[in-house]
């Protein structure tokens, strides 16, 4: 029943967005004949190579009405982005629970693992496809957005893809890009058998899935050892700050893998589609990093460990 619920829903959306892109085009029409009068009033004053009160009036207005065009068109464009958020939102929401209860479509069928190219193009799309963050004038990037942590009481949500510190076979730990399956309170846990005061008083697991290997490796984490992906792009242009650094340490996932491994800023994104360039830490080389490569947005968080000299 939640199933057919979304899909009802998904096809609302759906025709609430064809009319605002509509909207959309409908003012950018209405729009162009202003901006097409400030022009040609331009090429009039230097013609004239004068700039007399009639034409600062005119302009005046002219450039007050294109604001206030541009302000209108801007409004629809948010709305129309608040509906694939919401779609977006629906279409993750549809397929965890399809997970849960087993329920897989025709042209979905029930696998165990997914071919590694297959995998490496979902992430790629995932990056691709990571919404860019376009605040208001004066608001500041939100938590997850960028380099911007999570808030300290975050709470990652069924679905949410995040990096993972686990144990590998060999018995070394490793950070792995993971998906939240639950979250949960554990209460009553003591420090030691026999002690009677609990510490801590709340101890928080994670259950993960490793994306690698979907439905064969589940992991049960702390909060400390789960690191929320970003949720949005930040805009280099406009927010730089919600950026990493140049030199900054972080920890990003390698090329063709799904792991995360310790990394050095060489170059953070100049424009909203470019990816970060990083130094992997690699011993191989002689200064102890690899050559710059690119990792996406998405795929870059904060290393809490210290830099190793």
């Amino acid at each position: 029943m939640a199933l057919v619920s979304a899909d009802s829903r998904i096809a609302e959306l759906l025709t609430e967005l064809h009319q605002l892109i509509k909207q959309t085009q409908e003012e950018r029409s209405r729009s162009e004949h202003n901006l097409v009068n400030i022009q040609k009033t331009h090429e009039r004053m230097q013609t004239e190579n004068k700039i007399s009160p009639y034409y600062r009036t005119k302009l005046r207005g002219l450039y007050t009405t294109a604001k206030a065009d541009a302000e209108a068109e801007c409004n629809i464009l948010r709305k129309a982005l608040d509906k694939i958020a919401e779609i977006k939102s629906l279409l993750e929401e549809r397929r965890i629970a399809a997970k849960i209860a087993g329920l897989y479509n025709d042209s979905e069928p029930p696998r165990k693992t997914m071919r590694r190219g297959v995998l490496m193009t979902l992430l790629q799309q995932s990056a691709m496809t990571l919404p860019l963050w376009i605040g208001k004038p004066g608001d500041k990037p939100p938590p997850l957005c960028g380099a911007i942590p999570a808030s300290g009481d975050y709470v990652a949500r069924p679905g949410d893809k995040v990096a993972a510190r686990v144990k590998a076979v060999d018995g070394d730990e490793q950070w792995i890009l993971a998906e939240v399956v639950s979250y949960s309170h554990a209460t009553n846990k003591y420090c030691a058998p026999g002690c009677i005061q609990p510490f801590p008083p709340f101890v928080c697991r994670y259950e993960v899935d490793d994306i690698d290997e979907e439905g064969k490796e589940r992991h049960t984490l702390s909060r400390r050892r789960v690191i929320p992906l970003p949720q949005w792009k930040a805009n280099p242009e406009t927010d730089p700050e919600a950026l990493f650094q140049k030199e900054q340490l972080v920890l990003a996932l390698y090329p063709q893998t799904t792991c995360f491994y310790r990394a050095l800023i060489h170059a953070p994104p100049q424009r909203p589609q470019d990816d970060y360039s990083v130094l992997f830490e690699d011993t191989s080389y002689a200064d102890g990093y690899s050559p710059p490569l690119n990792v996406a947005q998405r795929y870059v968080v904060a290393c809490k460990e210290p830099k190793k000299k």
